[in-house]
């Protein structure tokens, strides 16, 4: 109940000029740590939220609009065809089905049950993490290989192309590679011994851009499958991604994702994405269904990618790092803490700043000044991922203009 000198809620949202998540109650954030999912990613350009704001406003056929999607992708990736997902771990779930199945649509109308079919997806052990999830989503088992041992310290080896090889049996579907600066084995010593045993490879690259390189980079490796997040560097709405490779397994991917209630003798899809000839009938609505992509969703992945190759890798470090620099300036001088710009690497990693703190003099870990971070107004968000190094990250891939002022504030009122 409201006080009678008190204002409501609800008049309090309505001011003139409000924003939506004003007029909805709900706070917005400063995001310096990552375009996470949790933090609702980054900040669309206006001319991805025009395009999207545009699409709602006519109705297409999605296999049209998924097969023009698909020359758009492989025109960027040099992939024989693409498709536009529901995020990159959407794209793993339907790369992964699109392994296991073929062209089938009975084994697709079965899945997750993959009873005797290929149901093995082999895996470096190091490679495992939380988004495998959407590959075992599939109805496949994951076969870890290798030992890490240059992670806990206990060496310098890491998972070998043989053991991959030895691995892979009658009941492989794929194998899956997670790429990374760091990643081991190197992908094409993956490709050659999985290839040789007529198994496909899907990576995981979801972030790995920039470089725009990259786009390109792990097909002319040899994957036969590649994904890639549409909410991160890329710039595209958050829950977007990006599946691209052999059109065999696209199609097979794009069968199990799409709406099929329609009848077979009126189902006329656009041969750039499909061959009707090489399947005996549609599949039932497939695994990937609630894993559903609008037409805005694609229109506007399409725009962010046309304008985030334009803009090049040196344009788009050079803007980051000057927000970046903008921080440092702003935190000279400091209390309790050394704050340095960590350059990226040529284009292929974001800028960040590092601020390290003296826990004992500023009496608060740097996981405190995080959580403070967090709880202040506007709430602040850095990266985490070194606190017990006594490190705040702070990343400028989700920032605006401005926000390196807002952050400076908040980390001055808390160190003094």
């Amino acid at each position: 109940m409201t006080r009678a000198n008190e204002p409501s809620r609800l008049a309090m949202t309505q001011r003139p000029n409000a924003s939506v998540y004003e007029r909805l109650g709900v706070p917005t954030i400063v995001n310096a740590h990552t375009t996470a999912t949790r933090l609702s990613g980054g900040v669309m350009r206006p001319e991805v939220a025009d395009a999207m704001r545009e699409a709602t406003q006519w109705n297409v056929d999605m296999a049209t609009l998924e097969a023009r999607a698909s020359e758009l992708i492989a025109g960027h990736t040099g992939a024989e065809a693409g498709y536009v997902t529901a995020g990159a771990a959407a794209a793993l779930l339907l790369g992964t089905a699109a392994c296991v199945t073929g062209l089938d649509p009975a084994r697709m109308n079965r899945l997750p049950d993959t009873n005797g079919m290929k149901n093995e997806v082999v895996v470096p052990r190091s490679h495992r993490n939380f988004y495998d999830h959407a590959v075992r989503a599939a109805g496949v088992t994951l076969v870890e290989v290798g030992l890490s041992d240059r992670y806990v310290g206990a060496g310098v080896r890491d998972t070998e192309a043989w053991e991959i090889a030895a691995a892979i049996t009658d009941r492989t579907a794929a194998v899956l590679y997670v790429a990374g600066a760091d990643a081991r084995p190197p992908l094409p010593e993956v490709i050659a011994v999985a290839h040789a045993a007529g198994v496909p490879v899907l990576v995981d690259a979801a972030a790995q851009l920039p470089p725009a390189g990259n786009l390109k980079r792990f097909i002319a490796e040899g994957a036969d499958l590649v994904c890639y997040s549409g909410g991160k560097a890329i710039g595209g709405p958050q829950a977007s991604g990006i599946l691209c490779g052999k059109r065999d397994l696209v199609m097979a991917a794009a069968l199990q994702h799409l709406d099929q209630d329609i009848h077979w003798e009126q189902w006329n899809p656009p041969p750039a994405l499909f061959d009707k000839g090489r399947i005996p009938g549609l599949p039932h609505h497939g695994i990937g269904r609630p894993a559903k992509v609008g037409k805005e969703a694609v229109v506007g992945l399409l725009t962010a990618l046309d304008l985030f190759v334009a803009e090049g890798d040196d344009v788009r470090a050079a803007r980051w790092t000057a927000l970046m620099q903008n921080l440092v300036d702003a935190l000279t001088g400091i209390r309790h803490a050394t704050v340095t710009l960590i350059r990226g690497r040529h284009g292929a990693t974001a800028p960040t700043v590092h601020l390290t703190l003296d826990e004992a003099a500023a009496g608060m870990t740097a996981l405190d000044l995080v959580r403070r971070l967090q709880d202040g107004e506007p709430s602040v968000h850095a990266n985490p991922s070194r606190v017990h190094d006594g490190l705040v990250l702070f990343s400028p891939v989700a920032l605006q203009t401005g926000d390196e002022r807002v952050i400076a504030e908040q980390v001055r009122a808390i160190l003094g």
